[in-house]
C-alpha cells in the first residue's frame, strides 16, 4: 500500500481521509501537478513547482508551502515508494467549508501527495508512433490553470479511448490548441512548430524541455498559431507530456501522417530527450 502525505501526516493510502465538505470534492476547487521521478530524482522539480504556483495564483489560493518545504515533502514520499522510477501527484484544494460558491472566509487548504506508478512509453509506441483523433475544444478559457476540475478533458480523452487511439488533439476556431492530456508539435518543411503559450493551453514542462533541446540541437523552430490544415498536412506530428515524454503521431483521424512512420526529426528529438533525461538522472546537469 503506498505511503502518502495528507495535511501534515505521512500515512498509508488506505488511512487517508478528507472531509466530504472539501471544496475539491464539491466543486473541483483545486489544482494539481504530476512530477516524473527517475532514480528517485524528481525531474524538473523547480519548473513543476513554478507551474503549481501559477495555477494557485490563477485560482486565488495561497501556496501552503515554500518551494523548500515542497521539496522536502516530495522527497519523503519518493524515499518511501518501492520503485526507483515513479510519478508524484500533488493536489492542493481550498479545503473544507460551507457549500457556497463564494470562497470561505477562513481557508485551510487540503494538501495531498501521492506516489504513482510511472510507466514509460511502450517501445512499440516509440518505434511505430501512435494514432490520435481530433475533436472541437469545448473546454473553458483558462486551460493554463492545471485545475482538478478535469471533466471536459476526461470526456475528450475518452473519445480517443473509444476510437482505440492514444490521444485526442483539440481544435479551437480552426487552430490547434493541445491534446486532452498533452502538448502538440508539428513539423513542416523542416521547421518545428508549436502553438505559443496562452490561456488556451497548459504550459507543459516537457514542452519547454523540447524547445530547449531544439535550440541545443540547432533545430529550426517557431512558436505560432497552427491551423487545422497545417496540422493535417504536416510532415510530422508529436505529442509531449511528463508521462508520454515525446511520441510521434503516425495516424491522425484514421489517415497516415506523411508516410505513416515516425519522422527523422522525431528520431533526433527522442534521442536527445532520452540523453538529457539520463544525464539528469546521473546528476550531471541541474535538474530544474
Amino acid at each position: 500500500m503506498p505511503t502518502v502525505y495528507l495535511n501534515g501526516q505521512i500515512l498509508p493510502l488506505e488511512e487517508a481521509r478528507i472531509p466530504v465538505m472539501d471544496r475539491g470534492f464539491l466543486f473541483g476547487d483545486g489544482v494539481y501537478e504530476v512530477i516524473p521521478v527517475y532514480s528517485r530524482r524528481p525531474f524538473r522539480l523547480r519548473e513543476h513547482l513554478a507551474r503549481l504556483q501559477s495555477s494557485l495564483d490563477g485560482i486565488r489560493l495561497g501556496n501552503p508551502h515554500t518551494p523548500e518545504e515542497w521539496e522536502d515533502l516530495i522527497g519523503q514520499i519518493v524515499a518511501r515508494a518501492e520503485s526507483e522510477d515513479q510519478g508524484v501527484y500533488l493536489q492542493v484544494t481550498r479545503g473544507a467549508g460551507p457549500r457556497d460558491h463564494a470562497f470561505p472566509k477562513v481557508v485551510r487548504p487540503t494538501v495531498f501527495i501521492l506516489p504513482l506508478i510511472l510507466t514509460p512509453p511502450a517501445p512499440e509506441w516509440v518505434e511505430r508512433g501512435v494514432a490520435v483523433i481530433t475533436a472541437p475544444d469545448n473546454r473553458w478559457l483558462r486551460c493554463d490553470i492545471k485545475a482538478t476540475a478535469l471533466l471536459p478533458n476526461v470526456l475528450l480523452r475518452q473519445l480517443s479511448v473509444d476510437a482505440g487511439c492514444t490521444e485526442t488533439l483539440l481544435l479551437r476556431d480552426g487552430f490547434l490548441a493541445e491534446g486532452s492530456a498533452s502538448n502538440v508539435f508539428v513539423v513542416r518543411d523542416g521547421l518545428l512548430l508549436a502553438p505559443p503559450k496562452s490561456n488556451l493551453m497548459l504550459p507543459g514542462v516537457t514542452y519547454d524541455v523540447v524547445l530547449e533541446l531544439a535550440r541545443a540541437q540547432g533545430i529550426d523552430h517557431a512558436l505560432r498559431p497552427i491551423s487545422e490544415a497545417e496540422l493535417r498536412s504536416a510532415a510530422e506530428v508529436w505529442i509531449t507530456s511528463s508521462t508520454k515524454e515525446v511520441l510521434a503521431v503516425t495516424t491522425l483521424d484514421g489517415q497516415p501522417v506523411a508516410d505513416g512512420r515516425p519522422g527523422p526529426l522525431f528520431r533526433r528529438m527522442h534521442a536527445a530527450y532520452q540523453d538529457y533525461k539520463h544525464t539528469v538522472m546521473r546528476g550531471k546537469v541541474r535538474n530544474e
